[in-house]
């Protein structure tokens, strides 16, 4: 059985990129306090928040639902623009409290850089497609 991609891929490409860019931003400041005493690491879990991003973006054109009796039920559709800060567990404990290790901390940087770089590259074949599509040239 062959299913077409169930959300559109410059919706996919762009909530990707803003979310890698976020990570960028909290993994940077894990790195910047790795010497502050009760620096708690943080980070996000970035396929369940791009999974709520896409949700919430397909489900923003549709019509919302209105209560007109009494007994209908509330239904409460907002997602939070920014996706929830889990602390990470830290492998061995500093004694002041900080939870950072920098040699953890660069490694998801390095890999988000990475992972960055590809979102950017799918974003522009998507975006090269479609002007391909719309102007009938080859790109």
């Amino acid at each position: 059985m062959n299913v077409g991609p169930q959300f559109d891929p410059l919706d996919f490409g762009e909530a990707a990129l803003k979310l890698r860019t976020y990570r960028h931003e909290i993994l940077g400041s894990n790195l910047t306090n790795a010497d502050t005493p009760g620096y708690k690491a943080r980070d996000i879990d970035f396929s369940k928040s791009l999974q709520n991003e896409l949700l919430q973006r397909n489900h923003a054109d549709t019509m919302p639902m209105e209560v007109t009796s009494s007994g209908h039920y509330q239904f409460n559709s907002s997602i939070s623009n920014r996706p929830n800060l889990l602390y990470r567990v830290p492998n061995q404990p500093s004694m002041d409290g900080n939870t950072v290790d920098p040699d953890i901390e660069l490694s998801e940087f390095s890999k988000n850089a990475l992972m960055t770089q590809a979102a950017i590259t799918f974003l522009t074949g998507t975006i090269k497609n479609r002007l391909s599509a719309i102007t009938g040239q080859s790109s």
